[in-house]
């Protein structure tokens, strides 16, 4: 045998095999046979998924009528010498500059999409706010003046109206429906480029970026900018799952990280906004904040599913029913708090003067309580102040609270520890401990001195964690540190 068909009989089966490889996953298949035992088959192989791509074409095509660009006019003051100015001043020192006007005239673009065929514009609430001015632009030229109907800052929606009937609508879906890798769409005007077209994926869902007290917002890789905001949000079925509202960015332009309002959040907002241009919200009067493994530890629940409950304001429906500081929520309505921010939207949309179940863990008991919902107020909201030495161990600073501290930073019993500075890398740092935070109890005893709060780091158990509670900016916080 020569050398040219040894290498062929040995190598054209050998590249037939590694092609048929390379075309077909060969995997065993599980299953389970008639008597329900599991059965694994060899050399099955793997089904591919077929499903069909979105037909983006068409509900663009079919979407975009009912988008809008929204521009605005607000007049704001002057803040001062502005860059050119001061560069006159620089290069021609001596020479007269006309005064400034006291306002001056700004402009901003946002977007937005019908939602009643009779001239209703949803848009985000900081689109329009403060605007002396609006303006509606449709896809097909038309562009009209809007009125604001109402707005609410606290999930950063408004309500537009227009002179106008017979309008594309886009239909409001169901976000509760959202799964996470669905395709989606955005439609709105980028940097003033308008009726532009993205899509993406959903990245996330239930993400609480900050943004206020009922974040809930979707995450997208969907390019989002700078002007998107108030647009729609689109999934394959043609629906609006969300309104485009922020970005995370270092640059100002999409990254790939957009955030939408849900719908679920929109609709009870959006009816309220038609109806009286205002939100009416259920109040229990706690501040909450998530439960950690380490405060798990400390409050005894076996998992972190429900809101820890760090404040009570007094003659609020919770202290008159008899709820604590140091409870955990984990029932409302008949509904599982499974997230410390389920609460406060479940709250909002409760009708007021309902009465509502509670169901609370304390001290390693279930107790049920049934509270009356009451309206919620708007309150300004004090901000801490700092000031100037003393305490160790944690790696802070701290001084114990005078009288008139404590009346200017409201904490309640006038009594505690004030921390004053806290180290680079320490445990307190490491805990979320900040300077201008009072500290009011170590391991649920109160602190009224820096000698008390030496006296409870001296007491406390080696090796477990340091269950710290401060009052910070008009609220209390739990913390949980080691020591």
């Amino acid at each position: 045998m020569n050398r040219t068909s040894w290498w062929n009989r040995l190598m054209w089966p050998a590249l037939a095999l590694a092609g048929l490889l390379a075309v077909t996953a060969v995997v065993p298949h599980v299953g389970f046979g008639r008597e329900g035992r599991l059965w694994v088959e060899r050399g099955a192989t793997a089904p591919v998924a077929t499903t069909p791509a979105p037909a983006w074409v068409e509900i663009a095509r079919a979407m975009k009528p009912a988008v809008v660009n929204v521009s605005t006019r607000a007049v704001r003051e002057d803040s001062g010498d502005d860059e050119m100015l001061r560069e006159f001043r620089r290069q021609f020192p001596g020479r007269d500059v006309p005064d400034r006007a006291p306002h001056r005239s700004v402009r901003g673009l946002g977007s937005g999409f019908v939602i009643n065929a009779d001239g209703y514009v949803l848009t985000n609430n900081h689109v329009v706010a403060g605007a002396t001015e609006i303006r509606v632009k449709f896809a097909d030229g038309r562009e009209v003046p809007g009125k604001v109907v109402g707005r609410d800052a606290k999930t950063d929606l408004a309500l537009l109206k227009v002179d106008a009937t017979g309008l594309p609508v886009i239909p409001l879906g169901d976000s509760a429906k959202l799964e996470v890798g669905e395709p989606v769409m955005a439609i709105g005007n980028p940097f003033g480029l308008e009726q532009t077209v993205t899509t993406g994926i959903v990245s996330a869902t239930g993400r609480t970026i900050g943004a206020g007290p009922y974040d809930d917002f979707i995450q997208t890789d969907a390019s989002i900018n700078p002007g998107n905001s108030g647009g729609p949000l689109i999934n394959a079925r043609g629906e609006v799952i969300g309104v485009n509202t922020a970005i995370a960015s270092g640059s100002g332009g999409s990254v790939g990280i957009g955030f939408a309002i849900p719908t679920n959040l929109v609709k009870p907002v959006v009816t309220q906004l038609a109806d009286s241009g205002h939100v009416v919200r259920g109040w229990l009067g706690v501040s909450i904040q998530p439960l950690t493994p380490e405060l798990a530890k400390s409050f005894g629940p076996p998992d972190t599913n429900g809101a820890l409950i760090g404040s009570i304001a007094d003659g609020s429906p919770a202290s008159r029913v008899g709820l604590r500081r140091g409870d955990v929520i984990t029932r409302y309505d008949g509904r599982p708090v499974a997230r410390w921010s389920d609460l406060p939207r479940a709250v909002a949309e409760t009708p007021i003067g309902r009465e509502v179940p509670i169901e609370v863990l304390r001290d390693g008991k279930r107790v049920t309580l049934t509270v009356k919902v009451a309206k919620l107020e708007e309150r300004d909201r004090q901000a801490a102040a700092a000031a100037e030495p003393a305490a160790a161990k944690l790696g802070i600073a701290a001084r114990s609270l005078t009288p008139e501290l404590a009346r200017e930073l409201s904490v309640p019993d006038g009594r505690g520890v004030l921390v004053e500075r806290v180290e680079d890398g320490s445990r307190a740092q490491t805990a979320g401990l900040a300077r201008g935070d009072v500290i009011l109890e170590v391991d649920q005893r109160p602190v009224a001195s820096v000698d008390a709060l030496r006296a409870a780091l001296n007491r406390h158990p080696a090796g477990k964690p340091l269950l710290v509670l401060v009052h910070r900016e008009g609220q209390s916080l739990y913390l949980t540190m080691a020591v």
